[in-house]
């Protein structure tokens, strides 16, 4: 009963929501325009699915992805299972013993962003526009490459309790010396690519894991330690791509160096 309370909850809040958006299309459709609304019913079909699709997913959210994100970070950072004491200043001398936190948060960047519809999207617009130039499943990858890497380092960050700012800097720095070599029809994609990753999918899990760490490892604070992870999921697939990018472009350079002359005598 509970689960069909907050699902009905969820689903007046998500309608809430989407409300205004409703009301400027068919506001603009009907007063700007002053168009009829073609296939009406086909489009009311599909609004009434968007509202029960995002309704079931932020009802998903905190049944589900929430708790698993929080568990996973409360089971890694056991000091059982660390074999190290729960205080503050053993954990920033003994930030190699969380190998496994590293690798979990590696592995979940980069299988979360696989599946991340709006990286689909893109990467499947990508290869349409660009004639098959730029691969859809190696845009992907790179992408996913980025955002584990990403996750990962942002998670050594919590460890250590570093400031965040220094990732971040010395990360724009990067991408701005990236985007000085990198190839011009590249660059564009390269930077929408580190805000398509931080969609449905990667959020939910990433900010529960950033949570549960900073309320678990001692001597962090939530609000300062848990958020950050997204900028980190945000920024280093912009590098990844264009490295991508630099290394395809370099490849292919070195192939052309490597063929025999085809001039004659």
């Amino acid at each position: 009963m509970d689960l069909l309370t907050n699902f009905l909850n969820a689903l007046l809040a998500t309608l809430r929501d989407v409300l205004p958006i409703v009301v400027v299309l068919f506001g603009f459709q009907l007063f700007v325009l002053r168009k009829r609304i073609t296939n009406l019913s086909q489009i009311l079909a599909g609004f009434v699915l968007v509202l029960l699709g995002l309704a079931f997913f932020l009802e998903g959210l905190e049944q589900a992805l929430f708790p698993l994100g929080k568990l996973m970070a409360e089971q890694l950072t056991a000091p059982e299972f660390l074999g190290v004491s729960a205080t503050a200043s053993e954990i920033g001398s003994n930030w190699q013993r969380y190998l496994w936190l590293y690798l979990f948060a590696f592995t979940i960047g980069f299988s979360t962003t696989i599946a991340e519809p709006s990286l689909i999207a893109v990467a499947i617009k990508a290869n349409q526009v660009s004639g098959g130039a730029v691969g859809t499943w190696g845009l992907r990858i790179a992408v996913a490459i980025g955002v584990a890497v990403g996750i990962s380092l942002g998670v050594y960050r919590i460890v250590t309790g570093t400031p965040l700012h220094y990732y971040i800097i010395a990360g724009y720095i990067l991408v701005i010396i990236q985007t000085v070599f990198c190839p011009k029809p590249i660059l564009a994609l390269a930077y929408d690519s580190g805000g398509v990753t931080t969609s449905t999918v990667t959020v939910p899990l990433v900010a529960a894991l950033g949570l549960g760490l900073s309320s678990n490892i001692p001597g962090r604070n939530p609000l300062l330690d848990g958020f950050g992870l997204i900028a980190f999921a945000s920024l280093f697939p912009i590098m990844s791509v264009m490295g991508y990018a630099q290394l395809s472009e370099w490849i292919a350079h070195r192939g052309k160096e490597s063929r025999p002359d085809d001039g004659g005598d």
